[in-house]
């Protein structure tokens, strides 16, 4: 039996049993610059699994203080031309001027890749507050300025359902999207979220605000319950107390937290799905496993290439 598609109420969610009437979504994932000659085996693993699901883009991030600045552009070059995937690099303001960032820009353009996650970024590992450069962009709401004057980027921003942690509130949290998207913001991704409840009261209010632009539904397979917590904390994810009672006594038994994990997600997406939603995008945290069974309950079938 499938699960109300309305307020769960605090509840965990049911099991999935069928397939949306609407079809099959449209899918992008995310993954991230791996630090070992193993983490880049598993990532390019990961590629190599989830590609023949046609995603919509692939995005790579860009480590904090653009730190990762080289292997998140090579990374996204050889997604791009060998692995012939739309890659969408992030671009971050945090410690470089407006001048190096537009150079990182207009390289990504001439190497083919043409879709930008635009973010303020986070602070340079050991500071806690973000600091502009003196010469930098402030915010991503300047960065998407800079980039349309480049070239005519797709450019993707950051969404927060439950309010970005540093926010004076929702509301002015919901006024710098809309911001973001005035200056030409193509779509926004969200942060990562549990409860379907609330992606959809968030959604809403972004139409009444006259946010035009696609609200795609960020996805965070749970693995580690620990581990997500923590980038919860981060972030000003809540953690709904259904999703800690299905990881109790679990912290040695891998293979069920894993299907907990695919079956929680899937629910959540079937949900919004009954919601009209029809695009989601993934934290594969450089795994296929998990993203790759949701992708499948939600009708998705790989294909192939000659």
């Amino acid at each position: 039996m499938v699960a109300s598609s309305k307020v769960i109420d605090g509840r965990s969610p049911g099991i999935v049993t069928r397939i949306s009437d609407a079809g099959a979504p449209r899918v992008s994932f995310e993954f991230f610059p791996p630090n070992t000659p193993d983490a880049e085996a598993a990532l390019w693993k990961s590629v190599e699994r989830l590609a023949p699901l046609s995603p919509a883009f692939v995005s790579v991030t860009y480590g904090a203080g653009g730190s990762t600045r080289e292997k998140t552009h090579r990374i996204v070059e050889t997604l791009q031309n060998q692995n012939k995937l739309e890659a969408a690099a992030h671009l971050t303001c945090v410690g470089a001027s407006r001048a190096e960032v537009d150079e990182v820009a207009r390289a990504y353009w001439k190497a083919g890749i043409h879709h930008v996650v635009a973010l303020r970024g986070d602070p340079p590992k050991g500071e806690t507050h973000f600091e502009a450069h003196p010469d930098g962009y402030s915010n991503a709401a300047e960065l998407v300025t800079g980039l349309r004057k480049i070239e005519n980027f797709q450019v993707s921003v950051a969404a927060y359902p439950e309010v970005h942690p540093e926010a004076e509130n929702a509301q002015a949290d919901l006024d710098y999207l809309k911001r973001k998207v005035g200056e030409g913001a193509n779509r926004a991704i969200t942060q990562f979220f549990f409860e379907a409840d609330v992606f959809l009261r968030f959604r809403d209010r972004t139409q009444k605000a006259g946010i035009d632009v696609p609200i795609v539904p960020g996805i965070m397979p749970v693995t580690s319950f620990k581990g997500v917590s923590r980038f919860a904390k981060l972030c000003g994810a809540s953690i709904p107390d259904w999703l800690g009672h299905l990881f109790e006594g679990l912290d040695d038994d891998v293979e069920t937290r894993k299907l907990l994990g695919a079956t929680v997600a899937a629910e959540q997406c079937r949900l919004l799905q009954d919601e009209g939603v029809n695009q989601f995008h993934f934290y594969t945290l450089n795994r296929a496993d998990l993203s790759y069974a949701i992708c499948h309950v939600l009708g998705l079938r790989p294909t192939f290439t000659e």
